[in-house]
């Protein structure tokens, strides 16, 4: 005798028929159903999340940018202002703002969910302390 696989034991059962044989009915088969709750995307809709996905990249790189600008213009090295103050406000500021400008570039913010949010608001805080620190060097 062979010793038994550990992945045998876990082999699915083949479909079990259920049936009633007085009735001369047609046998059923019961099968798992597989339950597929991905969409499937057309490779047109794949290429405007892509185009999407890098607009939004560059206008949360654009808006972070002119936010360190800014900052650096109005508050110099900032020794005098609360360092998580100011972050605060780039956060409140920028979102309001992307809020208007995708709308126009044809992004649907419906479709941003709190991962697209916190993506595009990372970008902003990353160029915006970046650009600071350079401009600050």
């Amino acid at each position: 005798m062979s010793k038994q696989n550990p992945k045998s034991k876990y082999r699915k059962e083949p479909a079990k028929v259920t049936g009633r044989a007085a009735e001369g009915s047609v046998a059923k088969v019961e099968t798992p159903e597989k339950k597929s709750f991905i969409k499937e995307r057309t490779p047109e809709e794949k290429q405007k999340e892509h185009r999407d996905g890098i607009i939004k990249t560059i206008v949360a790189a654009v808006l972070g940018t002119i936010a360190g600008v800014i900052c650096f213009r109005l508050y110099g090295t900032g020794e005098d202002r609360q360092w998580y103050a100011i972050l605060m406000i780039v956060i409140g500021l920028t979102y309001f703002i992307q809020k208007f400008i995708y709308p126009q570039i044809n992004i649907d913010i419906k479709e941003f969910k709190f991962k697209d949010w916190f993506y595009v608001e990372f970008i902003i805080l990353d160029f915006f302390l970046v650009t600071w620190t350079l401009l600050l060097n």
